[in-house]
């Protein structure tokens, strides 16, 4: 969609969720935020509401399924939502040791039931008028299950292929939905990596990638072109060949 008017985002309080919120922010702009830190989210709304844009927040767990659609109801019956981006993510690795099952099902609920929290209770009010945009945050990590961040790349990669075949059963209905697969991009998330990050880019930066990619409607937004590539090449080639490399890559915190 080129011009959303009301917009909702998840993880809206650091990182790329913050960076979408001041990008998309400006007159006529109705930004409805939630996030986990309410200071940090306060601050980001302030700074939205600076550049000409309205805001309502609300500190909504992604992983409780009545609040997210409660919330969502809320927010569409006051601002009937053009865009929804369920950005709302956390991450963890195989860097202290094999991953604990809290662990791998802390990072599922949130990077995977999130996901459908968000998305599932928005569609039915975007099919009903017949037009909306979905976007969901994705991994270049996505691409191909990681030793380093089993958890973290199982739940990018099923996010990934639910927007990829969402995407062809809602667009009949006039709904667009897109998969956005950043690389490395420089976050809180990522500030607790204690490996070279190649292509490391700005939040900023990556929201103007992802603006720019959901106005054009693209199916995926992989960026950036170079890491994107190796990334999808690995998860091509067999993993006789890709496995022994994977396994040399440092792990994850």
């Amino acid at each position: 969609m080129k011009n959303p008017r009301s917009i909702l985002i998840t993880g809206a309080s650091s990182g790329i969720g913050a960076a979408l919120a001041r990008h998309y922010a400006g007159a006529g702009i109705h930004l409805s935020l939630s996030g986990r830190s309410e200071e940090r989210l306060s601050a980001v709304a302030a700074e939205c509401r600076a550049c000409g844009a309205t805001t309502t927040t609300a500190l909504v767990d992604v992983t409780d399924r009545d609040s997210m659609r409660t919330w969502i109801g809320v927010t569409d019956d006051h601002h009937p939502i053009d865009l929804v981006i369920a950005n709302a993510g956390i991450s963890g690795g195989t860097h202290g040791g094999p991953e604990t099952p809290e662990q791998t099902r802390a990072i599922f609920a949130v990077n995977l039931d999130g996901v459908l929290n968000v998305v599932l209770p928005t569609v039915p009010r975007m099919t009903a008028r017949g037009r909306g945009q979905i976007a969901i945050i994705s991994s270049l990590a996505g691409y191909r299950g990681l030793p380093g961040a089993p958890a973290y790349s199982g739940s990018k990669t099923a996010v990934r292929a639910w927007g990829e075949g969402l995407r062809g059963d809602l667009l009949p209905q006039g709904v667009k939905v897109n998969v956005v697969m950043p690389g490395f991009i420089k976050t809180p998330m990522t500030d607790a990596n204690r490996f070279s990050m190649p292509f490391l880019m700005s939040a900023e930066k990556a929201a103007a990638i992802i603006q720019r990619g959901l106005a054009a409607d693209r199916a995926r937004i992989a960026f950036p072109f170079p890491t994107a590539f190796v990334a999808w090449l690995m998860g091509a080639l067999s993993p006789a060949i890709v496995d022994p490399l994977l396994r040399m890559l440092p792990k994850k915190d």
